[in-house]
């Protein structure tokens, strides 16, 4: 079940609120996330290989969409979206005291292909920031990929004053 846990956060620019997830909503944005996803695992298919990506998502659209749905209805993740014209067009999910107390995560954010670029994506990580300000976190956490293709989220969550802490991470197929 979907929680309504911040109903008060109604966020209005450029005819764009941000509210709540509903369960109505779920599979709109499941259906978005991928076509906003596609770019990301070509570029991670290019970097890893055929191979090795094949191993480590041998169908990711069908993986990525199951971590969608697991994470917009896990009760221990608050949820918004990001709604034009009545229709959920970005989202964003919010873990607290997730790594360690008192620390938020933006556990997974993601904007319909065709509303990129219009600022959704750093309204809503300015919500989420926000949310878990008010629920008492004093830090906030974010992660990405270092592939060319999350390179414009690498931008965002920088705009956003998130500090980049280098993680180096090799893959090798074995045989």
């Amino acid at each position: 079940m979907i929680r309504g846990v911040y109903r008060s956060l109604i966020v209005k620019e450029n005819a764009i609120a941000i509210r709540e997830l509903h369960e109505g909503d779920l599979e709109t944005v499941v259906e978005f996330s991928l076509r906003a996803w596609a770019p990301v695992f070509a570029s991670v298919r290019d970097v890893l290989g055929e191979d090795i990506f094949l191993r480590l998502h041998p169908d990711w659209k069908a993986s990525q969409a199951d971590a969608v749905r697991s994470t917009c209805t896990n009760d221990a993740r608050d949820v918004f979206v990001a709604v034009a014209n009545g229709r959920p067009v970005g989202f964003v999910a919010v873990a607290l005291n997730a790594f360690h107390e008192r620390m938020g995560v933006i556990d997974i954010i993601g904007v319909d292909p065709d509303y990129q670029r219009r600022g959704i994506s750093s309204r809503l990580t300015e919500v989420a920031i926000e949310h878990m300000r008010s629920r008492g976190m004093d830090i906030a956490v974010v992660e990405t990929g270092g592939d060319p293709g999350h390179a414009p989220a690498r931008a965002a969550y920088e705009a956003a004053g998130f500090t980049l802490l280098p993680v180096a991470r090799y893959f090798r197929m074995l045989g």
